[in-house]
């Protein structure tokens, strides 16, 4: 059985407090796009093996303790029994870049087991099993644009606003620890939503939505900094580092004609 695990950007991420638990609050736009990872199993045909995984793509060699396709796997079958099963995942998503990979890969293994041997688990169930992946994990599960809040996992449905513009994803390659983001970060409460600065035109979005980690990135990584820049330039009505970086985004009318400079950075480009 064959899925096709999406990534997703930040449309805005405020870090608005620190919580007793260690984690933060946020308030961000989790929106999907069409860069996707393939994530495909079948039955082992000799019992008593254990499962395995076979990670290809842009970065074959990956460890079975750290991968959340297992992680999802160990959670579902510590509930049910169903057959040892032989995984292979073909990664398209950049890891460490802000664009959710692992937790869509393990979020999509969740979903797809529950589909293929019927344990029917409803959206609120497969979401709660997500959480214990990452915080992340619950958006995935069904993947629409969604205002999230709390650790990331309290999940809103928002209007789909960005259908019909043009996205160019680029990648310059640099891997930011998510703990070291928010280490160099100061959470702060806002006196209005990121919701609220949703709503308006997206041509309005430059001077009213923000990405709390970019001031660290920019500094430390220049040239994060300037991928956002060179967007600018070349006509970008919205551009935005995604998570805690590195991948910048910038968002068209239609596809742009950017500078040869940065074709060596680009992930994805296409139409939402």
């Amino acid at each position: 059985m064959i899925s096709f695990p999406k990534a997703k950007i930040n449309l805005g991420l405020m870090i608005t407090g620190k919580r007793q638990d260690g984690f933060h609050e946020i308030e961000t736009i989790f929106y999907p796009i069409g860069l996707c990872d393939a994530l495909e199993f079948v039955e082992r045909c000799k019992p008593g093996a254990p499962d395995h995984i076979k990670v290809t793509g842009i970065i074959p060699e990956s460890s079975t303790d750290t991968n959340l396709v297992i992680k999802a796997l160990d959670r579902i079958r510590s509930r049910f029994n169903f057959p040892v099963l032989d995984i292979h995942l073909h990664k398209a998503i950049p890891i460490g870049a802000g664009l959710g990979g692992g937790s869509s890969d393990g979020a999509c293994m969740l979903k797809t087991l529950n589909r293929k041997y019927n344990f029917s688990l409803t959206d609120k169930e497969l979401s709660a099993i997500a959480l214990e992946l990452g915080s992340d994990c619950p958006f995935f599960i069904k993947g629409i644009p969604s205002l999230a809040t709390g650790r990331g996992e309290i999940l809103k449905d928002v209007d789909p606003v960005l259908k019909g513009k043009y996205l160019v994803l680029l990648n310059p390659g640099i891997h930011i620890s998510t703990r070291e983001a928010y280490a160099n970060c100061r959470p702060l409460k806002r006196s209005i939503s990121l919701e609220e600065y949703y709503r308006q035109p997206v041509e309005e979005w430059k001077d009213l939505i923000k990405n709390d980690f970019e001031d660290y990135a920019f500094s430390k990584y220049p040239d994060i900094k300037a991928l956002k820049e060179e967007f600018y330039k070349s006509g970008a009505i919205f551009s935005l580092m995604t998570g805690s970086g590195s991948s910048v985004y910038g968002i068209f009318t239609g596809k742009p004609k950017l500078p040869v400079k940065l074709a060596k950075y680009l992930v994805w480009e296409g139409f939402l």
